[in-house]
């Protein structure tokens, strides 16, 4: 069973940059594309950015261009999320989830998902 672990969130400051990490393990050929979401409270989890394991392709949510950056490192079996110029609004708790269909923004072709990691901006 694949399992993916969320870290990197913590308490930061409008400006600053995070980036959080999402270690996957277990993963087998089914296991196509890791994507970023993100819930803050009383909010429906957004997604936010998609990659594949094979080749460089990713797919950024629009209103996720420019400040997010997914990258990955297949050696290591992790994916990242780079956030830059962090706002208030980025309070959330970061999810990223495991995908058999392949980069997909929809999060009901996602099958498994990491515990999250909070990130909180102070303004």
């Amino acid at each position: 069973q694949v399992q993916l672990v969320e870290s990197g969130g913590g308490l930061v400051q409008t400006g600053d940059s995070l980036r959080v990490s999402c270690v996957v393990s277990g993963r087998t050929s089914r296991d196509n594309a890791v994507g970023w979401f993100r819930q803050a409270s009383g909010k429906d989890r957004e997604f936010i950015a998609a990659t594949g394991w094979i080749g460089d392709s990713t797919f950024y949510a629009d209103s996720m261009k420019g400040r997010f950056t997914i990258s990955k490192d297949n050696g290591k079996n992790t994916v990242y999320l780079q956030i830059d110029s962090l706002k208030p609004e980025d309070t959330a708790k970061y999810y990223c989830a495991s995908s058999h269909i392949g980069i997909t923004p929809y999060k009901y072709e996602y099958d498994s998902w990491g515990q999250g990691t909070q990130v909180t901006v102070s303004s």
